[in-house]
């Protein structure tokens, strides 16, 4: 069987390429897909659509535009990676969880232990929170090779 992973949340470190480089070695099958993770792309995403003068209805409509893409991997993906970085927070990652729990679609946190306590809902519905990128894959090698 081949795997959708979507890795979902802070864009800031290389977390992803960590995960997707440590699955690569062990030659799991897999798939990874994501949001952008370019910053400022995403806050361009509706500008497309038109300029506008309040910041509030440029970030509407960039989230609506980003959400087709969120969306539809969240929904066609077997599991998702949700990290929560310690620079800023994640609330799109809090999001995509939520999302995630709702469509009974399974889902890893990955995050330091000094967020535990505002993220135990977040945590509660996880199926396994992860403290490093290493731990996630040597999940992945669990769940795809047995």
């Amino acid at each position: 069987m081949s795997w959708t992973v979507y890795l979902s949340g802070e864009i800031h470190t290389d977390w992803r390429d960590q995960i997707i480089q440590g699955a690569q070695t062990l030659k799991l099958p897999i798939e990874f897909t994501s949001a952008v993770t370019n910053h400022e792309a995403s806050d361009a995403a509706g500008d497309v659509l038109g300029e506008e003068e309040q910041s509030f209805w440029r970030d509407h409509k960039s989230s609506k535009v980003n959400a087709i893409r969120t969306k539809t991997h969240i929904e066609k993906c077997d599991i998702a990676i949700i990290r929560f970085g310690d620079k800023y927070k994640q609330w799109n990652a809090a999001f995509d969880a939520g999302y995630c729990a709702a469509l009974d679609k399974p889902y890893i946190t990955l995050h330091a232990e000094d967020i535990i306590h505002p993220l135990k809902e977040v945590d509660g519905s996880a199926m396994a929170w992860a403290q490093t990128p290493e731990q996630v894959v040597q999940i992945l090698k669990y769940i795809t090779e047995q």
